[in-house]
């Protein structure tokens, strides 16, 4: 599924890690700069960048795909969302 264009997406996925968590992409992105951030060193980078990183992704990220999604998938998308966390 390509994140820009989630309306175009044909299935529902909610089985493996999609069953974890709704976005492993996005977690996978959150891990890397946290990883980053320590590798620095730096406890402003830490503490800035994840948390810029999640709130950037859940505001204008995010809620647009969820919108697409369950405009998509309807009960189908709202039951898994209830089901699965966004993020962890």
């Amino acid at each position: 599924m390509n994140p820009t264009k989630p309306d175009q997406a044909s299935v529902l996925i909610t089985a493996g890690i999609y069953g974890i968590s709704r976005n492993p992409m996005y977690l996978g992105f959150l891990a890397l700069l946290i990883g980053w951030s320590l590798y620095l060193a730096n406890a402003v980078v830490l503490m800035v960048v994840p948390i810029g990183f999640v709130a950037y992704m859940n505001r204008f990220q995010i809620a647009a795909e969820e919108r697409a999604l369950k405009a998509l998938f309807g009960d189908e998308y709202v039951s898994y969302a209830r089901r699965v966390r966004r993020w962890l």
